[in-house]
């Protein structure tokens, strides 16, 4: 087990950013990552980076998607997030029946192996099986 010793956390200077959340209070939220050098001023040699946050509903709850958005500024990261949380929910939504899918297969039925005590996955290969 790693230890804190072990863990490099050392922040890079080089790498901050200010975050600023915009939001319509109605279908989602815009986080602008604003690039700043270690004063805190704004990094203007860095392009802003724009993150979309949506929900989506599942049978356990809301499941949060975030997705960057490609553009140059604010606005057209209004312009463009309908379509980028579009795309990002549809990826997620293939990768949750994935998962569902590789869950559903993982199962072992009786009689079909998959133990680890002999060829029928029971010791002994007597005719009893256990559910």
């Amino acid at each position: 087990m790693a230890t804190a010793a072990d863990l490099d956390i050392t922040m890079d200077a080089t790498s901050l950013y200010r975050e600023e959340i915009y939001t319509d209070r109605r279908v989602g939220t815009i986080r602008a990552l604003v690039p700043v050098d270690g004063k805190g001023a704004t990094d203007a040699a860095r392009p802003v980076v724009y993150v979309g946050e949506a929900q989506i509903m599942t049978q356990m709850g809301p499941l949060p998607v975030s997705f960057e958005i490609d553009a140059k500024s604010l606005g057209d990261a209004v312009a463009g997030y309908a379509e980028a949380a579009k795309v990002a929910v549809e990826r997620t939504v293939r990768e949750l029946q994935e998962m569902r899918r590789q869950a559903a297969s993982s199962l072992v039925l009786p009689g079909q192996g998959g133990g680890g005590f002999g060829p029928s996955g029971l010791g002994g290969g007597g005719k009893i099986q256990m559910p």
